[in-house]
């Protein structure tokens, strides 16, 4: 298996991120077309002018899923020994427009009968029961074949759990759910698949995907990159710079890791190959910057907006939350970039080499006012974000029709071909955004299976087993957590891996913290769920963000991921941290001054931490660095902690930030010296 994965090419894997698994007739194209372009008319109108209730919105957000993925998706990858036309890839087969228009109708099931089923909410007939389990068995289809097996299973595992609850052994008893149960929870309620995470896809993640999209169409990926290495490539290292910030400013309207590899790698990794960044390397990188995307502000993925919903709180309160961390997590990256320069003696791209950046600005700044846009109507007007994203994207079909413009003007081309252009990129836009939001809603619609069923009671199970397995600590509760996040996620969209792993343990963590006289907000205890949970997809032996950057750098995909997750391994200290000091995620910190200083030290400390994790600062490390490092990483970022020890008042806490810079002036100044020492030694022996 992994073998096989080691040869896909970067083509398959950009087929696989942008839906486009068939080659399509002509006149498939057009059915494709015409239903992702329709699906994104009907997102973009919800925002507007169309006022339907939140049911009837999920149901239909599903069925235009449902129609896409049975059209685009064969049933099998790969051609298998008998039974061929499970992979059919060169049209559509019939089966697939039958399962097609089934699951269209058993999506819309709850639409069509609205009424009739809220009268008779828990005792549904015969045909709901028909429905609703077709409705199922379909779903978990469509899911496996955009995403794989793992939520699948897992979905299929629960299902079968609440159903043999009562033949299980003591210890995993239950008392079960009978199928009419099931299907009106699951199927007939907003408590399963219509359940929250389907209507933020439908309300909320649609729009910024389709933002993305459009951004993605009209070129912007390329502007960042180009802007990034302009800035950046001179520096030391400055390949591996440009790429960090052109995978954070990508990431920022991606919310895909492995979409963001596949825009910017093409560009990054070979230019860091070619300034001296071992493949491997140079495709972590690439892999670890991708992967964070998803924790940058104002987007962060489709999971945020589903965190403000259960979290009950405006969406910009999670975007403040995530802010220092997420800042913190790529600057650690930055200063691995350099560190790792600094160790192989890699200087800066030759100025020749790199795009000029007045004039990478000039022609592409017009790409930064959609997103400012954005930001204007999140953090100014505190707008929903579905009113930001709508608003963004009309002001984005403006900016393109002027791209293509202006370029038709320069070029003395003709005016009709600008508008036909930007209308065609609009449309191409619209339609990979309705492909790029398949696998977000069926792994939306399939967690809410599972959520479904741990509502029925399971849920209370599992946090027993959990507290129990866990005794009581804390610490060993969130190594439970962050360990079964990076499993489960292996298989998983991150989306998914924070809904199960969040509602099984989020309230736990909170819970178990509180027993204990451990305030743990409930913010940080879903934040840390998501945070693993993004980490996941570079995690070996699956990581397949470590497969799609290998197979750019044409490294091995297992070493990759490996190396890959060793420089994110500053990610999972910060989402420990944030949990025990929650300041980090500016719990109840309210004013400016206090929240600069918080991300200042927190910057000072992530340095300390990488110096220490690289083996390097100045110069290599001696054994009698690493104390001075840990020490000063670990006050910068948790004053609270030495007012714990010292048994002081905690309103003294920050002070102990002087303690901390003065444990790591304390090292850098010895490595300095040594630094210096050596260079005069150097100099002594060539005047030799």
């Amino acid at each position: 298996m992994v073998i096989q994965k080691k040869k896909k090419s970067l083509d398959e894997y950009i087929k696989e991120e942008t839906g486009g698994f068939r080659t399509l007739r002509q006149y498939e194209f057009y059915i494709v077309a015409i239903i992702g372009i329709t699906w994104a008319i009907y997102q973009l109108a919800l925002p507007s002018f169309l006022i339907i209730d939140t049911t009837t919105e999920r149901a239909i957000h599903l069925a235009f899923a449902m129609a896409l993925i049975f059209l685009l998706n064969p049933c099998l990858k790969k051609k298998p020994k008998y039974l061929g036309f499970l992979n059919v890839t060169d049209r559509i087969p019939l089966i697939d427009y039958i399962l097609a228009a089934l699951g269209v109708c058993t999506a819309l099931y709850l639409f069509f009968d609205y009424e009739g089923i809220a009268m008779r909410m828990g005792s549904p007939l015969a045909r709901d029961v028909v429905a609703g389990i077709i409705l199922v068995l379909l779903l978990l289809e469509a899911t496996r074949r955009i995403i794989g097996p793992a939520l699948s299973i897992i979905a299929t595992i629960f299902t079968a759990y609440a159903f043999l609850g009562p033949h299980m052994p003591e210890l995993f008893a239950f008392k079960g759910v009978s199928i009419t149960r099931y299907v009106s929870n699951i199927t007939l309620s907003t408590e399963g698949i219509y359940g929250i995470p389907l209507g933020v896809s439908a309300s909320i993640v649609y729009l910024f995907v389709c933002f993305g999209a459009l951004l993605d169409k009209a070129g912007a990926g390329k502007f960042f990159t180009d802007l990034a290495l302009s800035f950046l490539g001179r520096f030391k290292g400055g390949a591996a710079k440009a790429a960090v910030v052109a995978s954070g400013a990508t990431g920022v309207v991606s919310g895909s890791s492995i979409a963001n590899i596949v825009t910017t790698g093409p560009f990054t990794i070979p230019l860091m190959k070619k300034t001296g960044y071992p493949s491997k390397k140079a495709a972590a990188i690439e892999v670890a910057a991708s992967t964070d995307g998803q924790l940058m502000p104002p987007i962060m993925g489709a999971a945020a907006f589903i965190i403000a919903e259960y979290v009950n709180v405006p969406y910009l309160d999670v975007v403040k939350a995530a802010a220092i961390p997420a800042f913190a997590s790529y600057f650690g990256l930055f200063c691995i970039t350099h560190l790792e320069a600094s160790k192989l003696g890699i200087e800066g791209v030759p100025p020749e080499e790199l795009p000029p950046f007045w004039d990478t600005l000039k022609n592409g700044i017009h790409y930064l006012i959609p997103l400012a846009m954005l930001l204007y109507q999140l953090v100014f007007l505190r707008h929903s974000p579905e009113l930001a994203a709508y608003r963004s994207i009309q002001i984005l079909i403006l900016i393109i029709f002027y791209q293509e413009i202006r370029k038709a003007i320069i070029q003395k081309k003709s005016f009709i071909a600008a508008i036909k252009n930007s209308f065609m990129l609009i449309l191409s836009g619209l339609i990979q955004g309705s492909k790029n939001m398949m696998p977000v809603a069926l792994a939306c619609a399939s967690a809410g299976i599972i959520v479904g069923v741990v509502n029925m009671g399971i849920g209370g199970m599992i946090a027993g087993w959990v507290e129990s397995i866990s005794g009581g600590n804390i610490f060993l509760l969130l190594l439970i957590t962050a360990f079964a996040s990076l499993i489960i996620g292996m298989g998983l969209p991150t989306t998914a891996t924070y809904i199960v792993m969040a509602s099984l343990t989020a309230p736990i963590i909170v819970e178990i913290g509180s027993l204990y006289d451990f305030i743990i907000p409930i913010m940080a205890a879903h934040l840390f769920c998501f945070y693993f949970g993004i980490l996941a997809d570079d995690t070996p032996p699956v990581g397949l963000a470590a497969y799609a950057a290998s197979a750019i750098a044409e490294s091995e995909p297992i070493p990759t991921g490996i190396q890959g997750f060793l420089y994110d391994i500053r990610t999972s200290c910060i989402a420990f941290l944030f949990v025990f000091n929650p300041e980090l995620i500016l719990h109840d910190i309210n004013n400016w001054p206090q929240a600069l200083l918080i991300f200042g030290m927190c910057m000072i400390g992530m340095s300390a931490f990488e110096s220490f994790a690289q083996g390097w600062c100045l110069v290599r490390n001696k054994w009698y660095d690493i104390p001075f490092f840990l020490v000063a990483w670990f006050i910068l970022l948790h004053p609270g902690i030495m007012t714990s020890i010292l048994k002081i008042n905690h309103i003294h806490k920050y002070y102990f930030f002087l303690l901390g810079l003065f444990v790591y002036g304390i090292v850098i100044s010895n490595q300095f010296l040594r630094k210096r020492t050596t260079k005069q030694v150097e100099k002594l022996r060539i005047s030799k």
